[in-house]
């Protein structure tokens, strides 16, 4: 008798537990699309930002250039957007990324929407990818520890007569 009550008290936990789990597993992106980024893209109007991403911090203001910063926000995830305007004109954009986006499914969109990049430089553990899709030129950064994880994504016009907030950055030693 007492052999019957164990197989009756184990048997419901055995059928539990080989049971298919249905669980869903998504990447640390939390289904981040490039179309989020697009109202930042060079030569868009800037009218629009504020009422979508909230009042724009004005970072500096140069030669009739701002430099706004913007916060990207979604359930899961936030980062700031560094954007040049001139004359209510977008010129260029700087989106500094979540650590704890993966590397592989940003840059597989990156690839998906502009093909092959132009250019690789890899530096140690940290990769530089540029895209040159006239008129623009898109520049993404990613770095590996254990995993790969991106670090910044910008697109700028090619022949803009202003110095991008890229570029700007790396003379100060920013990046």
């Amino acid at each position: 008798m007492s052999m019957f009550k164990l197989i009756l008290n184990i048997l419901p936990c055995l059928i539990i537990m080989f049971q298919p789990l249905n669980a869903k597993v998504e990447s640390p992106n939390y289904k981040f699309d490039l179309e989020r980024l697009s109202d930042f893209f060079p030569d868009k109007q800037s009218s629009g930002l504020d009422s979508k991403f909230g009042k724009g911090e004005l970072m500096s203001n140069e030669g009739g250039v701002q430099t706004l910063k913007y916060i990207v926000k979604e359930t899961h995830y936030q980062f700031p957007v560094l954007v040049q305007v001139k004359e209510g004109v977008i010129e260029d954009f700087f989106a500094r990324l979540p650590s704890y986006f993966l590397h592989d499914v940003f840059f597989q969109s990156l690839i998906n929407r502009n093909g092959k990049q132009t250019n690789m430089k890899k530096t140690g553990e940290e990769a530089y990818y540029v895209w040159e899709v006239a008129p623009l030129k898109h520049i993404y950064s990613a770095a590996c520890t254990i995993t790969c994880f991106p670090i910044f994504y910008a697109v700028e016009k090619k022949d803009a007569p202003t110095k991008s907030i890229l570029l700007k950055m790396k003379l100060s030693n920013q990046i």
